[in-house]
């Protein structure tokens, strides 16, 4: 039998074999990938080439309106963005920020809309959307929240010809990130308090990479998000003017 003593010195000398394996296990990023020669090892190549085109997918896959419609509680209007494929989406980032023409929604004087768009990862909405968009939801009471939209072909600012259209004094978009070679499905969510055409990114709040269990659980986004927007309707403003003054979130 190994005595405890030994049994540590075993594992420091383990450790001590690959001083990178604490690193490694701390993070999804591509560190210490070793080396053949002079370039990766094989597998760490496929790994890569496998993330590749798994972001790829991410970006170019449409968004399922009628799954993710099934997914979500209560009504949901459909709306899209001026772009009218995913080519000219990618190209003309512009026409993605303005509501197709002819889109018409009700007036709801409601206090919050939530909006789930395709963003730059279609995969990470059906993923995420509708269960943050439920955890939101709960945290809210008192809230009037109007109808939930999908909208496709979108970018963040999207979410604030929505506001206005529906006439609501603040907006939520829940949007597919753009993705990177460790994370295809990320969410994030971008708040504006009085949304209408013209508002700049530094009126916005933005909670970013929602994607249990590697990043923000549902519970730790809405949390966040529940309290920028009580901070919100206090100060009348949101963006560079409100801070997340809540507590680091725990380690490990």
């Amino acid at each position: 039998m190994t005595a405890p003593d030994d049994a540590a010195e075993m594992a420091i000398s383990a450790a001590g074999d690959d001083p990178w394996a604490v690193l490694r296990s701390a993070t999804r990023a591509r560190v210490a990938l070793g080396r053949a020669g002079d370039a990766l090892p094989t597998a760490r190549e496929l790994e890569f080439r496998a993330a590749h085109a798994a972001a790829r997918d991410a970006v170019h896959s449409p968004l399922d309106v009628d799954r993710l419609r099934a997914d979500l509680d209560g009504e949901v209007l459909v709306v899209a963005s001026a772009a009218p494929d995913r080519a000219t989406y990618l190209q003309r980032p512009d026409l993605g920020r303005q509501l197709a023409e002819g889109t018409t929604l009700p007036d709801t004087g409601a206090d919050l809309a939530v909006v789930l768009a395709d963003g730059l990862s279609p995969r990470a909405v059906h993923a995420h959307g509708p269960g943050l968009a439920a955890a939101l939801i709960e945290r809210l009471p008192g809230w009037s929240v109007a109808p939930l939209v999908v909208a496709t072909q979108a970018r963040v600012a999207l979410g604030d010809a929505i506001g206005a259209a529906l006439g609501v004094r603040a907006v939520v978009v829940l949007i597919g990130e753009r993705p990177g070679l460790s994370s295809a499905d990320s969410l994030g969510v971008y708040l504006t308090w009085d949304p209408r055409p013209g508002r700049v990114d530094s009126e916005r709040n933005c909670v970013s990479n929602v994607r249990p269990p590697h990043g923000l659980s549902y519970a730790q986004a809405a949390d966040t998000v529940a309290t920028l927007l009580g901070a919100a309707r206090e100060l009348g403003a949101s963006g560079v003017a409100l801070k997340d003054e809540g507590p680091a979130l725990p380690a490990g």
